[in-house]
């Protein structure tokens, strides 16, 4: 095979330190638009965002010459700094691939962050996602 295809979705899950509410509202639409810069600068792609007050979820799609770690440095590196001091990330994250069968319900998943964290807070949500992967954690130490 003369070329190389691929298809790969990553549903990515981060907080802000000690998951405080440090992104303001207000900044949320900018930081979307900021995020997706940076991304398309990058050479991958944004596709969907959201998130709360302490905690983004991104779907983001990487070429086969960009590996998940570098993508995630990027976007937080350099969101970090954009949000301004003071502000900083938690260590870490959670990453999960996705089907392309199940874009749509991811995105709207992501989409609706707000109205979905009125029932299950972030701490919850998150082991709950490890779990529904199988991803083996130590519930002493999955927060830092």
């Amino acid at each position: 095979m003369s070329h190389t295809y691929s298809s790969v979705f990553i549903h990515c899950v981060f907080s802000t330190k000690d998951r405080a509410p440090a992104i303001p509202p207000e900044r949320t639409p900018d930081l979307y638009a900021y995020l997706s810069a940076i991304a398309r600068d990058e050479g991958f792609s944004l596709i969907s965002s959201g998130g709360t007050a302490n905690h983004l979820h991104l779907l983001i799609s990487l070429p086969p010459i960009i590996s998940l770690a570098q993508a995630m440095q990027k976007l937080k590196g350099s969101s970090s700094r954009w949000l301004g001091p003071g502000f900083s990330w938690q260590q870490g994250y959670g990453a999960f691939s996705v089907s392309p069968s199940q874009l749509p319900v991811v995105q709207k998943y992501i989409q609706n962050q707000q109205q979905h964290h009125r029932r299950r807070n972030f701490e919850e949500e998150f082991v709950a996602l490890l779990r529904s992967c199988g991803i083996t954690y130590d519930e002493h130490h999955v927060f830092g």
